[in-house]
Order: structure tokens, then sequence, then C-alpha cells
């Protein structure tokens, strides 16, 4: 089968790498392209292929869409990418196409989305199978009722089915989305998506090439794509000196993201403490976690799964500007060592001590359904799945 994605970011990388997973593991068995649309990402050697749509993303406030090429006009971008998406299903012609997200979020897309989906529903380009790939936790929206409405009218109209990629066991959906008895279309949790489980020896290599020792600690503190938390940067930087005064056993390994102010880097290494090392982006970061005692992040989607995934204790800081983080967190935190993070934790002597006291736990194996890939491919990959209305 040939199998098209469209994965639109416009704030981190999470997004892309949610739906870049799910491509790989559908490019095993099927010829699949992935559309791409947001700000510049490491693309990694794959079989998936890659189509690039010129770049979009929302300002500052999430208010408005900008042309990612500074001076770009935002109509003939717009209008540019319309009909490139357009030819592209015209010529490639593809038995299914994968949305992520819309149309629960990216309302500011349907500019491009909903003619295609309009046009293969009216034949004028060949029919495919029209499939919405969704995360666990929607963001709380202004008006409820008139935002699901919205939703359902777009999702049972004009799409043959929904992929929700969570375990309702730990995040059901109907949490974050009221109208759950209101789909009519087909609908499947797939588990989260999260790596593979083959880095063990990853990490302890990765742990001998650092020359650590079973007793040394190694703390790994992120923040994405870097677009935001520095603050949590700086406070474990500053927490680091604290702990450098009692041991020398505690290695700290701070990653800014591929998005991150310029002087971010610059600033962190200025903190006058030998037990930091200052990154910005790696391929392997699953191996980092992997090897790592702890870490200090963010609780975005991808961040979380690559915790569970890797069974390490978490010091996590939650986006203020949603309660998607929040509400992972707390999901979370009933079996695995997760601590939440809030704004005063970030004092560098309450954050040193809540370090020290993660370094306490163990490793342990996830409970949840971790292996959301190779079930959406599943899915994705059987269309009789997705044939008949539910009600």
């Amino acid at each position: 089968m040939k199998i098209a994605c469209y994965c639109q970011h416009v704030l981190g990388i999470g997004h892309f790498h949610r739906s870049l997973a799910i491509c790989e593991a559908l490019a095993e068995r099927h010829e699949t392209v992935m559309i791409l649309g947001g700000p510049d990402v490491n693309l990694p050697e794959s079989a998936v292929h890659f189509l690039q749509l010129p770049g979009l993303k929302m300002d500052a406030e999430f208010s408005e869409l900008l042309p990612c090429a500074e001076g770009a006009d935002l109509k003939q971008v717009k209008e540019n990418r319309r009909k490139q998406l357009f030819d592209f299903f015209t010529s490639f012609q593809p038995d299914i196409f994968l949305i992520e997200l819309y149309p629960f979020g990216r309302k500011a897309f349907r500019f491009e989305l909903d003619p295609i989906l309009d046009d293969i529903g009216s034949r004028t380009l060949p029919p495919c199978l029209r499939l919405c790939s969704l995360r666990d936790i929607l963001v709380e929206k202004t008006d409820k009722h008139k935002f699901e409405a919205r939703v359902l009218q777009k999702l049972n109209s004009s799409f043959d089915g929904l992929l929700i990629h969570s375990d309702p066991d730990f995040i059901p959906l109907q949490n974050t989305f009221g109208s759950m008895d209101s789909i009519t279309i087909p609908y499947r949790y797939t588990g989260f998506i999260a790596p593979t489980m083959t880095r063990q020896k990853a990490g302890s290599m990765l742990r001998q090439d650092l020359g650590l020792s079973a007793e040394d600690k190694l703390v790994v503190a992120s923040i994405g794509g870097g677009n935001v938390g520095a603050e949590l940067l700086y406070a474990t930087a500053q927490a680091a000196l604290l702990l450098e005064q009692k041991t020398n056993t505690i290695h700290i390994h701070l990653f800014t993201g591929i998005y991150s102010a310029p002087g971010l880097q610059e600033g962190l290494k200025a903190v006058p403490a030998s037990n930091i090392t200052v990154h910005s982006f790696c391929s392997n970061f699953p191996d980092w976690l992997e090897a790592a005692d702890i870490s200090i992040s963010m609780a975005g989607y991808n961040t979380c799964m690559n915790l569970l995934a890797a069974g390490i204790p978490a010091l996590l800081y939650p986006f203020a500007q949603n309660r998607e983080q929040r509400m992972r967190i707390s999901a979370f935190s009933r079996t695995s060592d997760f601590m939440l993070l809030e704004s005063e934790d970030l004092e560098p002597r309450h954050l040193a001590e809540k370090i020290t006291a993660q370094l306490r736990f163990n490793k342990k194996t996830s409970q949840a359904q971790l292996n959301g890939a190779m079930l959406s491919c599943k899915l994705i990959s059987d269309p009789k799945l997705w044939s008949q209305k539910t009600r």
C-alpha cells in the first residue's frame, strides 16, 4: 500500500518524532511519505520519504501563522502549499491518508487540509482511507462545547477512523474530550508511541564511554526542542554547584535543544561547576536516558514515553500554558517514580534536594502499553477495521 502521513509541528519537535516513529514502522511494509510543513528539523536516514511544504509556524502568542522564511508573503505561502499538496495527491494517489492531530487541533491549517479531504470524499481525487492520528491529551479550550461540536462535524463527515496513541488504563481520551459517545467512526487505542526497548547495551556502552563507574550517578536534564524551559536548565546548573560541594559522583549533562535561544548554551557553560556538561542536540537521546540514573525535563508526550521506556526516575516541570503536561505527570506518577516540579522548586537548594532524593530510586519497568508504533502500523494496514460506522 501507499501511505501519506501529514504532520505539522509549530513549536517543538514532539509531534514530528511521534509521527516519524509511526511512519518508520509503516515503511517496513509500505511505501510511506511523511508530509512536513514546519520549521526545519534534522531528517534521519530512513525508509520513509519526505515531502517538505513551504514552512509555516505559529507566533509566540499562538494566535496567527507566520512563514518560516523571513520576508515571505503568508498568502503566497499558503497558496503554494495548497497547490503542492494537491499535486502530490494527484500523482502519488495514496491508499491511506494519515493526519496528525487535525481536526482536534491545527485548525489554522484547515485551509489546506479541508480541500484535500473534501476532494477525496467527492472523488475529485482518487479515493483513500482517511485516518486521524491523535495523542493522549487535548489542551483546554475556551468554549469546550463549541470546540467539540466542530471536531465531531469534521471527524464524522470527513474521516474513516481515529487512532488514539494512548493507553486508556492511564489516560483515556474522554478525560479531555467529553463527546466520545458522539464519535460515529471507528476508533482504536494503540498504546503509547515509545522507543523500542533494545537500548540497554547502548546505555551501558555510553556510561563506559563517559568513564562512569557503578557508583557514579548520571543526571540528564533536557527541554525537548528548546523553545521553552530554559529556566529549568539554568536552575539545574545552579543546583549542580551545590551538589558539587557535597559529592564528586553526580555528573549532570544538559541538553538545550535545536530551537533554543542562541545565548542559552553560553549562559550554562558560564556556570562555574565542573560537574556539568552542555550539549545542544543528539540523535541518540534515548540511549542517554537508558544510561541515566534520573532525568530532569519537561513533560511532553515524547519525553514521558522515553522516560517510561527507560524506566528511570524523573523530575518533571510542566509547560505552564496549558494542562497537558501536568495531567500527564499525574497519570504516570501512580506507577512510576515521577515527581512534579513547581516553579518554586527551581530554587537551587530545593532542586538539589529533590535531585538527591530521586537518586535513591532504582529503575522499574512501566506498566503502560508502550508498543504504539507497531500496533498503529498493524491497525492502519487493515482497512477492514475502518469500513463501517460505529453508530
